[in-house]
């Protein structure tokens, strides 16, 4: 599969994700398979392409899991799964917008 079509698959089930998990009522039913699918993208991608999304990637699937960690746990399955994922530090809440997108100045 071409390279840039993983990539934003991968992405867009990522911000996806994140926008489901966002504080609210959830149904948890789904987070297991969708995570299974999160992880086998993950992987799939190819390392050049994980070093370079990584920063962007550590800030969506951690306000993902912070959005997760009241309703969950922070031992849950699902939250050290979604953890495997990311790299560097959580932000600090599900609301951390502060990192600066790729086109801003």
């Amino acid at each position: 599969m071409d390279n840039y079509k993983i990539v934003y698959e991968f992405a867009a089930s990522a911000g996806a994700f994140e926008g489901y998990v966002y504080p609210k009522n959830l149904d948890t039913k789904y987070l297991p398979n969708w995570i299974e699918h999160l992880i086998e993208g993950y992987n799939s991608l190819p390392n050049e392409v994980i070093k370079e999304i990584q920063p962007s990637l550590d800030y969506t699937l951690g306000r993902a899991v912070k959005s997760l960690i009241p309703v969950l746990g922070e031992e849950n399955e699902s939250i050290l799964k979604l953890k495997s994922m990311i790299k560097g530090e959580l932000p600090e809440s599900p609301d951390d917008f502060n990192k600066k997108k790729w086109f801003e100045k």
